[in-house]
């Protein structure tokens, strides 16, 4: 399956990602894969995890934190554009060397090994979102994908509280 991707009328690709506020201006530094890894990097590698929806951004974020965390402390959408969309190497599920890397799951050192390499390979990546089953994410390096992302806009995040309902609701 190759992804539909949101481009706009004018061409341009846009990607999210939700930050705690505190991170607001460094959501870019890739800090946080590189200090513990993600799915698609090793530790030590700055990856910075975005997705192609706002949708896909809040499951991602909401399946480590939870719900309750992103109803309670602050945090901030964050939009990036992407005018250079036909740079993106796109890998397809069938490309993926082990199909249960697709699904949720602790990733394994060969699942971060080849993310690795694709990171070396290549400056940005969109890969199968494990969360939303028809979204995407995207992967890349600041530091090699410089020029081919700029920031379009942060706004503070809030979440739907029906995502987070109090006693006796359902």
């Amino acid at each position: 399956m190759i992804p539909r991707l949101p481009f706009r009328p004018d061409g341009t690709l846009y990607a999210w990602r939700i930050d705690r506020d505190r991170h607001a201006a460094a959501w870019d530094s890739g800090e946080g894969a590189f200090r513990a890894g993600g799915r698609w990097n090793g530790r030590g590698v700055r990856a910075v995890y975005c997705a192609f929806d706002p949708a896909t951004a809040i499951l991602e974020v909401a399946v480590h934190k939870g719900f309750r965390v992103l109803d309670t402390e602050p945090h901030v959408l964050t939009a990036l554009a992407l005018p250079e969309a036909a740079a993106i190497h796109v890998v397809p599920p069938e490309a993926v060397p082990n199909p249960h890397w697709l699904v949720p799951g602790i990733p394994s050192a060969g699942q971060q090994d080849f993310g690795d390499a694709l990171l070396r390979a290549h400056a940005m990546v969109a890969v199968p979102s494990v969360v939303s089953r028809h979204g995407w994410n995207l992967v890349f390096d600041a530091g090699r994908a410089a020029g081919r992302y700029r920031l379009h806009g942060q706004e503070r995040f809030a979440l739907d509280p029906r995502l987070h309902p109090g006693g006796g609701m359902l």
